[in-house]
């Protein structure tokens, strides 16, 4: 037996699980950084004070049950902060303890053994015992209905071995179920607290659903019975705005106290120029994709989109539609993967042969739908593709959709679009996003998903070669065009600290801040 008591040395992760999708969410990581589960052992804030923090969005959950309901926005509020799993991501994306204080993994790779907290209690005063975990992991297959639930599709069996030990075993091995563990997949229920989840979620982490005002605001309330440090913050408030601008300036006048998600990067300046305020800037997970409907319609056609591909100029569009704060990535892997590789050079701008490929490709009278979700930035990108795509030819029908429910039902349910655009903020998502063929992108290719399995079950080394090679098996054939990765930025109060410089978990954790 292998012991992983605070950081599994197995391969995290090939994105061969489903996942879902949204607006980029900010995220925190455990342990010793910002953001700590605030059980044993993590970044805790000591005393617990009586402070409120307010934190501005602009995608509101639909609903709070992500076990029914697509979106990152539900696990964004209440992943790390109401419910916790065995298991969770540091600021660096390792993984971490959460309910589970260690476990082992077996020699075969098949078998994981967890030692869970003793003292955990959901916020509906039943104790959390090995009896919920294997509740929590069984109902992803029989219960949950969104297409994350493959993640649980390797699991064999779950056993209890005792009130506080727990035995999973893999039909195969499986690099990415343990990383999926830390997703909401991996949250944990109590077997009394599944009545109601899309209105009382019932968690064992330090916050609780209080107050949500739909349309406005959801806001958290400190769980004073929690079994770990508890936070600072007496309460959390998530707000939500449509209008960047109204997001700005409610900051500015001392409505929020920190943007969680800067829509309009551009107005940065009167924030970096405020002695109020600070601006923290690094990654994410959210790949900006040009979706392409890959299964029917003219972007069933290679050539069709190759073309588009050809016809981006990708730096002119961040510089244009997020003022240049973004990376160019080229496939669907993002700089803080261990496999991620450069791949802009396959498709550079290149107006000539995008209209060559066009006409070769017999749809060039097709009128292309790109329908997009009402988000600030793809609205913002909305403009800068369709018009580079009609410099080189195309014809295209711009469309926005009112997000989540219009676009979820018309692009992501009903794949009823040529083309959309939108951030897959979800982790490593690779696999999910086109190991799918009934997905939205409709991606089919028994190439790409041997290599996902390859890489699931292969070594470290072996890993990473597949899924490099599988990235660029993405990017050659033109499955979609990845306009960026989106920067995680914040603008908070300059008092408010412990805030991530990353986004690299689904989370926006909370557990960790404090004020000075």
């Amino acid at each position: 037996m292998r012991n992983t008591k605070s950081k599994t040395s197995l391969a995290v992760v090939a994105a061969v699980a489903a996942g879902s999708l949204a607006l980029a969410a900010c995220s925190a990581g455990s342990g010793g950084t910002s953001g700590g589960n605030g059980g044993p052992g993590s970044g805790g804030t000591g005393d617990a004070g009586d402070g409120a923090l307010s934190i501005g969005l602009v995608a509101e959950p639909a609903n709070l049950d992500f076990t029914k309901t697509d979106g990152a926005a539900i696990p964004q509020v209440l992943l790390y902060n109401v419910y916790q799993g065995l298991v969770q991501l540091d600021q660096n994306g390792d993984i971490k303890p959460g309910l589970a204080t260690k476990w082992t993994v077996s020699d075969d790779r098949k078998t994981y053994t967890f030692d869970l907290a003793s003292d955990a209690k959901f916020t509906n005063g039943a104790p959390f015992t090995a009896d919920d975990a294997k509740f929590s992991i069984d109902r992803v297959k029989s219960a949950w209905t969104v297409s994350l639930k493959s993640a649980m599709n390797v699991v064999a069996s779950t056993t209890v071995v005792s009130p506080t030990q727990l035995k999973v075993v893999l039909s195969k091995p499986s690099n990415d179920w343990l990383y999926r563990m830390t997703t909401r997949v991996g949250a944990m229920f109590s077997r009394t607290g599944v009545d109601d989840l899309a209105a009382k979620p019932v968690g064992t982490g330090p916050y609780s659903v209080g107050t949500w005002t739909r349309g406005d605001s959801i806001q958290l309330v400190r769980n004073d019975a929690y079994w770990g440090t508890k936070p600072a913050y007496k309460t959390v408030t998530f707000k939500y705005f449509k209008d960047p601008t109204a997001l700005n300036n409610a900051l500015l006048t001392g409505t929020i106290n920190v943007i969680g998600t800067v829509q309009t990067p551009e107005s940065l300046g009167q924030f970096e120029n405020n002695d109020k305020y600070q601006v923290i800037e690094g990654t994410t997970n959210g790949e900006v994709v040009l979706s392409f409907n890959n299964g029917s319609g003219p972007m069933k056609n290679e050539k069709m989109r190759q073309a588009v591909r050809y016809a981006i100029d990708h730096k002119a569009l961040v510089d244009t539609c997020w003022a240049g704060r973004g990376t160019l990535i080229g496939s669907m892997s993002v700089p803080t993967d261990p496999w991620y590789e450069d791949l802009t050079g396959l498709y550079p701008y290149d107006v000539a042969k995008a209209k060559a490929l066009l006409q070769e490709s017999g749809e060039a009278g097709q009128t292309l739908r790109l329908r997009i979700p009402t988000l600030p930035y793809a609205v913002a990108c909305g403009t800068v593709v369709k018009s580079q795509l009609e410099q080189a030819g195309f014809k295209v029908a711009l469309d926005q959709l009112e997000f989540p429910a219009a676009w979820l039902t018309t692009v992501f349910k009903n794949a009823d679009y040529d083309m959309s655009i939108v951030a897959h903020v979800e982790p490593r998502d690779m696999g999910a996003v086109f190991g799918d063929p009934t997905y939205y992108t409709r991606y089919t290719n028994p190439e790409f998903s041997a290599l996902l399995a390859k890489a699931d079950s292969g070594t470290e080394q072996e890993q990473v070669t597949d899924m490099k090679a599988a990235a660029k098996l993405l990017s050659e054939t033109a499955a979609a065009d990845w306009l960026f990765v989106l920067p995680n930025i914040i603008v908070a109060d300059k008092g408010v600290t412990g805030l991530p410089k990353n986004a690299i978990s689904e989370s926006f954790d909370v557990t960790g801040l404090s004020g000075s």
